[in-house]
């Protein structure tokens, strides 16, 4: 049998403000002609849909149009919800679809596979909505429930029962944090508190091959354990790394094969860092008019109207950071010590700006305007 593992679409997310709806369209139409291509027989989407549990019109639009193009190829699909999923909102969506297309939204159906039949016979999906302790807590009585951990943990066990009692090979699909990811600052939002929410490997003993997802960049736990991380890139911070999914392989026996299928990028994304006008060099304006670009400004001072100039040569920038370079030598006094010292108001005025400009003091004109105004003070005050 042949499996493609993706998760993590997040239709209708924004970057930056921009729609996503074109780019991620175009990346899930090249997923659909891999499934196409490589005679796929199933195809997980291991939640995260959707980005919100509200998601507007056209988000439904682009799930559907791409689920049916899925079940047009002769594939199987099926689909869990995510943290950001509303699970009752999927469910619903669930009553509507064409046999062949599978939305497991319900906790209480975590024992109960979705069985799929190739030459060497049934092959078992167990899918593991997202599972909130504080909700979910009330279906199982007498279970300690209190962290994503042990939920995870009374999940994987609900699936090993159903193991026991049907014969065959079988794959786990679940959303989660597990122990071991390298996760992308400030972008998946949290499914954990601390340390205690992060689930040990050892809980997903037992299954062919476990399909993750949460995590938005590709990730191999374990040769049977894996992420396949977002279609399209949401965050500068993922920018290096790569989009895709898994082609997975089972044999008669279990797991055969994995292998990484890439996606197109529709757009790059790159960080240009640097003095102002060296990122708006031609040689960059050149090589990155296309891109979404991060722009991290160097200068000692802030610019004036910085992403305005920077949208005139790069018309998708996304982000202007001023990020001076600091000395590497430290302060010998504090800006209170400094200023408890000065003994003129020119003084003051010194310490005062190389305190809020990284150690930058007044430029020379900007000292001849200091003494202008203090000068004028002084014939002011005299004249009172």
């Amino acid at each position: 049998m042949r499996i493609l593992h993706t998760s993590d679409w997040h239709i209708g997310r924004t970057f930056h403000g921009n729609s996503t709806m074109d780019a991620l369209a175009e990346v899930l139409g090249a997923l659909v002609q891999q499934v196409r291509d490589n005679s796929v027989d199933v195809v997980i989407v291991a939640g995260d849909v959707f980005d919100s549990a509200t998601p507007a019109g056209p988000a439904y639009t682009l799930l559907g149009d791409t689920l049916v193009a899925l079940h047009d190829t002769g594939a199987r699909v099926i689909v869990t919800s995510g943290n950001h999923d509303s699970a009752a909102r999927l469910g619903f969506q669930a009553r509507l679809l064409r046999d062949g297309i599978h939305v497991v939204t319900d906790p209480l159906s975590i024992g109960t596979p979705v069985t799929i039949d190739d030459s060497d016979g049934p092959v078992h999906f167990y899918g593991i909505p997202y599972l909130e302790p504080a909700i979910v807590r009330q279906h199982w009585d007498g279970v300690a429930l209190k962290t994503q951990a042990q939920t995870m943990a009374h999940a994987m066990d609900l699936v090993r029962a159903g193991m026991a009692t049907h014969d065959g090979r079988s794959v786990a699909i679940a959303h989660c944090f597990a122990a071991g990811v390298d996760a992308t600052t400030g972008l998946e939002r949290e499914v954990r508190q601390g340390g205690l929410d992060v689930v040990p490997l050892e809980v997903f003993d037992g299954p062919d091959y476990v399909a993750l997802g949460h995590i938005h960049g590709r990730q191999q736990i374990s040769e049977r354990v894996r992420y396949a991380g977002a279609p399209l890139h949401y965050s500068f911070g993922e920018q290096h790394k790569e989009r895709g999914s898994w082609l997975i392989d089972l044999d008669a026996t279990g797991l055969a094969a994995a292998v990484w299928l890439a996606l197109p990028v529709p757009r790059r994304l790159v960080t240009l860092t640097g003095p102002l006008d060296e990122i708006l060099s031609a040689e960059n304006v050149a090589e990155h008019a296309d891109d979404w670009v991060c722009a991290v400004y160097t200068d000692a001072l802030p610019q004036a109207e910085p992403m305005r100039r920077l949208k005139e040569r790069f018309p998708h920038c996304a982000i202007v950071q001023h990020a001076p370079v600091l000395s590497g030598e430290p302060e010998e006094h504090s800006y209170a010590a400094r200023l408890k010292s000065a003994v003129t108001d020119t003084e003051r005025i010194e310490a005062f700006l190389e305190h809020v400009r990284a150690g930058q003091g007044p430029s020379e004109r900007e000292s001849e305007l200091i003494r202008e105004v203090l000068d004028e003070r002084v014939v002011a005050e005299a004249l009172v």
